[in-house]
């Protein structure tokens, strides 16, 4: 059986604000805590299992902060591949916003991708999808979460 879930880490930054609710709800009810990490202030709902921590300076100053804290047991919450690729080096349990866990193996597949979409953005042929975060998202999101809850329960 795997270990119980210690935290839950948020990178916050671009998280929607829908996933953070999420998130909150699932601490709350574990009665485990969520930590927020931004380079800003953001608006969380209000719990006591619930922190934010103002992380200043670049965008990486987040992905090391977690990187340095986040601990085997704990589930992360990430859109940044390269961070998720150290995390699940690691062991960590890596989530993104959409429901996706990441693996060894589906997360260098996402990194390579990744590159190989960055190359086509600086080459100008390739603008990106412009998705949208919409409920369907927001419900395989709360639904992975919950599963990989239930079974470090």
């Amino acid at each position: 059986m795997d270990s119980a879930v210690a935290a839950i880490w948020v990178d916050a930054d671009s998280c929607p604000r829908r996933i953070r609710e999420v998130v909150a709800r699932a601490a709350q009810r574990c009665r485990i805590p969520a930590y927020y990490l931004a380079n800003r202030e953001i608006t969380l709902p209000d719990s006591e299992y619930v922190w934010l921590k103002v992380v200043p300076g670049q965008p990486e100053a987040v992905d090391m902060r977690i990187l340095a804290e986040a601990q085997a047991g704990d589930i992360v919450v990430t859109r940044d591949i390269p961070l998720a690729a150290q995390l699940v080096e690691r062991g960590l349990v890596v989530l993104n916003d959409r429901g996706e866990v990441f693996t060894s193996e589906n997360v260098r597949e996402r990194l390579s991708l990744r590159d190989f979409s960055k190359e086509l953005r600086d080459a100008g042929l390739y603008r990106g999808s412009g998705e949208i975060h919409d409920n369907r998202a927001t419900q395989l999101f709360a639904n992975a979460l919950d599963r990989e809850l239930r079974r470090r329960a």
